[in-house]
């Protein structure tokens, strides 16, 4: 596991001890970015981060600052190593946390302005945890999502289901072997 592009390129990251996170193959994450282009500046909360390695590589690229968010200690510990070896602790926040008590103790997202550029969801698989976030986040979007702010969701493409959103509408998907990732957006009259 590794940084793939920008600043921090080349640095090796540490494994979550256990095998509680599943880490995101190179592959997959070099897709992501280009598919998301450019996050100079941008601000992002990585939901369930593991490892942090997604958040980290949009940090390496340029991205302004990144919350991570995960309830496990081990998991908490690696982010912070991982961000000391990459030397980008500087931008990021590292939150011990419950994604959904944080999503609703905070009504307001804690980002730029409040709002997240991206919010990257990757929970623990078949457990039903992300159809929930994206529930949770479909409330009020716009309060969580600058205007173009988008949710990307990285799951198993078992676990897709077609999802019956108010605000924020499946613009577009990608599957890489056992991994999908879903690109959500806010619809135009949110």
């Amino acid at each position: 596991m590794r940084v793939i592009s920008g600043s921090a390129r080349g640095s090796r990251l540490k494994r979550v001890p256990g095998d509680s996170t599943r880490p995101v193959m190179d592959r997959v994450k070099e897709s992501l970015f280009n598919i998301l282009g450019k996050v100079d500046g941008e601000v992002w909360l990585d939901l369930f981060a593991g490892t942090g390695q997604v958040g980290i590589e949009a940090l390496s690229r340029g991205a302004a600052e990144v919350v991570f968010i995960d309830k496990v200690r081990p998991a908490i510990k690696t982010i912070e190593a991982n961000l000391k070896t990459t030397r980008l602790q500087d931008r990021a926040r590292v939150v011990q946390a419950d994604a959904f008590d944080y999503l609703n103790r905070s009504a307001v997202g804690q980002g730029s302005n409040g709002r997240f550029h991206l919010i990257y969801v990757a929970p623990p698989q078949y457990l039903g945890l992300w159809q929930k976030v994206m529930s949770v986040l479909d409330e009020r979007p716009s309060a969580w999502l600058t205007p173009a702010g988008i949710v990307a969701v990285q799951i198993d493409p078992k676990e897709y289901e077609l999802l019956t959103l108010q605000n924020l509408a499946l613009y577009d998907s990608r599957t890489y072997g056992n991994t999908q990732l879903c690109f959500y957006e806010q619809r135009a009259d949110e």
